[in-house]
């Protein structure tokens, strides 16, 4: 199984210290080289504009070969996305405006198309544009960092 990470899913993983941790980095580590975990070049942009721990900030650099960048078949699908109107909330105004990143979209079709399941820590909520609400509406498999702990029994 393929996961595509989420940038909130990294934010968790900031808080897991590389010394108190060891056995969860090397775990993820593995999950990386077997082409197990990814993600886009979006969350990367991401990434690097918040304050991100100094060793997650070197890991992500270190392993900046797992965030892709969209190929045709993916933005052809962002389009289909955003032709249902609720789901045009996806990027907000202030993005736009000041030109932030914002990867929800990619995330999403970058896991539909590969068939791969998301992992996110955003929450469903009725009618919102929101990734687990995109992905149910799409049926992409979309969990948060412990369920993927839990469907791959990670256990520290």
């Amino acid at each position: 199984m393929i996961y595509v990470f989420d940038s909130s899913s990294f934010r968790v993983i900031n808080h897991y210290f590389p010394e108190r941790f060891p056995s969860f980095w090397k775990l993820l580590d593995e999950y990386v080289l077997k082409g197990q975990i990814i993600s886009v070049r979006e969350v990367y942009n991401e990434l690097e504009r918040q304050g991100i721990k100094p060793y997650l900030k070197t890991w992500v650099k270190v392993n900046k070969k797992i965030f892709l960048e969209p190929n045709e078949e993916e933005g052809i699908f962002i389009r289909e996305i955003f032709t249902i109107s609720h789901f045009k909330n996806l990027i907000g105004n202030k993005q736009i405006l000041n030109g932030r990143p914002n990867a929800d979209p990619f995330v999403i079709s970058s896991a539909r198309i590969k068939k791969a399941c998301v992992v996110t820590e955003e929450s469903k909520m009725p009618n919102a544009a929101r990734i687990p609400n995109i992905c149910e509406h799409f049926k992409i498999d979309c969990i948060d960092i412990e369920g993927f702990m839990e469907r791959e029994s990670w256990e520290f």
